[in-house]
């Protein structure tokens, strides 16, 4: 996932074919599009399978389509020999060029689709990802420019007779200005007006869906001394009921989609079809990202899969019965994707090709079939001081640019490693990077400083100090 940013949804008390023809007659049609759940192929990670091997892994886990995060012309050849669905994207830097010019639209078309098209089953192209989660004076010309995109690659597809590739664009929830309860679900006001409305009018008049990255885990995580578990892995018995509409949930992914229907509703588009373009939970973590777990993240996914290709469809309080398109995030955990821990662990396999955890995406095996869990051991917050050393192994060429980094910003950072000081011994850039990391995220991480510093860095709860050298802290 490019990263979305992070959605603050306020809580309270909360005790296999498909066919994507979409038209006002096409229930039957919609449920067989939701019937088999996607999969994000990300490919942020130095230790991947290769495509070939990686589209034969989406195949095993029974996944009925694939969303890639660009266009990738081996993967699309390699998608022809199979029968997934595949969703491709236009990358957020070209949206500019595209909005202003047909004939960049045109050529995108004419090397992303056509050179794969029929053979390969695209049919969904999604144009930028998250653009409205970044706002400098750049962004926002992407914003302006979104929907002129997209209402070209519609046009350029339609010029070369392709009419059932349906066009959209993936936001996360940070689109919203209030969220809870549902009800008062709002656009944030610099964007209704001047993006919504256009894009939502883009999308209901080309039958197309309202493609959202939804991720129930932040907002619990949040609090989640006060905010129930349960409710967001759907294993909760108790409800909440909006005191608006007198709609009753009974899981926190509801209540996220439903904010989104009701802001849609004020605009006046009661009526697009919203597809979950990424949702997911993290099966690992930084020692602070509580609930980051296998167990969380399977039953998350698991009761997803569960609710999202019953037959009939549940939908949402909202809209009873109406089927919901998903893709779960993600194929692989991705070691290189920068920021916290649970960025590079939202896979549902490891980079070998092993399951993290028995799952199907078709739906068909009950979920007490699948395989036992680990039980989990950070359900609730960590309570200690943390350091942060360098990872086992690291590159001491790698290290010692960090090491120089880390030292740069601050005299006081590194000051006790200089010669004869009580950190110089040992002397070895291990040693001397582990202090650095330290104290530099001791410092800086009330600035969203993270302990990762391009991979070479890891979080502990061992004090990798000694009597005479203390090393830096974070307390939880």
């Amino acid at each position: 996932m490019a990263f979305f940013a992070l959605f603050i949804f306020t809580l309270v008390a909360l005790s296999s074919s498909c066919s994507y023809a979409i038209g006002p007659q096409n229930n039957k049609t919609l449920l067989s599009l939701a019937s088999r759940i996607g999969i994000n192929y990300g490919r942020l990670g130095n230790n991947l399978p290769s495509p070939y091997q990686s589209i034969n892994l989406v195949k095993s886990i029974k996944a009925g389509h694939v969303k890639l995060y660009d266009a990738d012309q081996e993967t699309l050849m390699l998608l022809s020999q199979t029968n997934l669905y595949v969703t491709i994207m236009v990358p957020n830097n070209q949206i500019i060029s595209i909005g202003a010019d047909q004939a960049a639209a045109d050529n995108w078309v004419n090397t992303n689709v056509l050179p794969h098209y029929p053979q390969t089953r695209i049919r969904f192209v999604l144009v930028g990802n998250e653009i409205l989660s970044y706002n400098s004076d750049q962004d926002k010309q992407i914003w302006a420019n979104l929907v002129p995109a997209m209402r070209k690659i519609v046009n350029s597809l339609r010029a070369r007779g392709i009419h059932n590739i349906k066009v959209g664009t993936p936001l996360a929830m940070d689109v919203l200005r209030s969220s809870f309860p549902p009800s008062n679900g709002t656009f944030r006001e610099e964007v209704a007006a001047p993006v919504m409305l256009p894009l939502l009018k883009f999308l209901n008049g080309t039958n197309s869906f309202f493609f959202l990255d939804v991720y129930p885990y932040f907002p619990w995580s949040t609090d989640p001394v006060n905010n129930h578990l349960d409710f967001a892995l759907f294993e909760s018995n108790s409800t909440y009921t909006d005191p608006q509409t007198g709609l009753v949930y009974t899981n926190l992914l509801d209540q996220m989609l439903d904010s989104v229907i009701f802001a849609m509703t004020k605009l006046g588009y009661p009526n697009v079809r919203l597809a979950i373009s990424e949702t997911g939970w993290p099966n690992s973590g930084d020692i602070d990202e509580t609930g980051a777990n296998i167990f969380n993240a399977a039953t998350y996914n698991r009761n997803l899969i569960k609710k999202m290709t019953a037959n009939p469809p549940l939908g949402t309080p909202a809209r009873r019965g109406s089927p919901i398109p998903t893709f779960l995030f993600s194929l692989f955990n991705e070691n290189r994707k920068p920021g916290s821990g649970t960025e590079r662990h939202w896979g549902i396999l490891n980079p070998d090709g092993t399951q993290i955890y028995d799952i199907d995406l078709s739906g068909t095996r009950p979920v007490s079939s699948l395989g036992s869990l680990p039980k989990p051991n950070n359900n609730v917050p960590f309570k200690g001081n943390v350091w942060c050393v360098a990872v086992e192994g690291a590159n001491e060429t790698e290290l010692g640019q960090a090491l120089d980094f880390a030292c740069g910003r601050s005299n006081a950072t590194c000051a006790a490693l200089a010669p004869g000081r009580e950190c110089y011994a040992p002397v070895s850039v291990t040693w001397h990077a582990s202090y650095a990391f330290s104290s530099y995220w001791a410092q800086f991480r009330n600035q969203s400083s993270q302990c990762y510093f391009n991979g070479l860095a890891r979080e502990t709860t061992t004090n990798p100090g000694n009597e005479q050298c203390k090393f830096p802290s974070v307390t939880l």
